[in-house]
C-alpha cells in the first residue's frame, strides 16, 4: 500500500492487444481492492523525423501521419476512459522515453503491483515474452503480473 492507503497498480498501455488485456486485468483488480491504477504510455520519436509527416498512399493520396506523442496521448485517453467507465480511479502518464521499461519502473517506485502485457508492438511475433515485460520482471520494486492471451 502507498502512503495514501490505496492499492496502486501501474499498468503499461501501448494500445496493443496484450496491453488491452493487461488494462482489463488491472482495472478489475483495482475495482476489487478499491484501489487505483496508474496508466503509463511511453513514446519515442525516430531520429530525423518531423511531424506531422506527409505520406503518399498507394492510391496516390497524400495523408498526414500524427506524431508519436499525439498517438500516445490518444491511446492514453482510451485507457483512462476504460478505467473511468469501470468506476476505477485512474491517473495517466504519457512519457517520452526510448525505454518503455524504464518509464514503467519509474512509475512503479511507490506502487503495489505492476501489470504488463506479455508483449507489445515489437517485431518478433513468435516470442512469448517481449523485452519490456522481461525487463520489468527483472527490475521492478514490487510484484509484477504479466498477462498473456488465452491459447486458441
Amino acid at each position: 500500500m502507498t502512503d495514501t492507503g490505496l492499492f496502486v497498480i501501474v499498468v503499461g498501455f501501448d494500445g496493443s492487444e496484450n496491453s488491452h488485456l493487461a488494462l482489463t486485468w488491472a482495472v478489475e483488480e483495482a475495482r476489487q481492492r478499491n484501489g487505483q491504477i496508474r496508466v503509463v504510455t511511453a513514446w519515442s520519436k525516430p531520429p530525423l523525423s518531423w511531424y506531422p509527416a506527409l505520406l503518399e498512399t498507394a492510391a496516390g493520396e497524400v495523408v498526414a501521419e500524427d506524431s508519436p506523442e499525439k498517438i500516445a496521448g490518444t491511446v492514453q485517453a482510451e485507457a483512462l476512459k476504460t478505467a473511468e467507465d469501470a468506476g476505477v480511479a485512474a491517473t495517466g502518464q504519457v512519457v517520452h522515453s526510448d525505454s518503455p521499461a524504464s518509464a514503467l519502473l519509474d512509475a512503479a517506485k511507490d506502487a503495489d503491483l505492476v501489470v504488463v502485457g506479455a508483449r507489445g508492438h515489437g517485431g518478433f511475433n513468435g516470442l512469448h515474452m517481449g523485452s519490456v515485460s522481461t525487463q520489468v520482471i527483472g527490475h521492478a520494486p514490487c510484484p509484477v503480473l504479466v498477462v498473456r492471451p488465452k491459447a486458441a
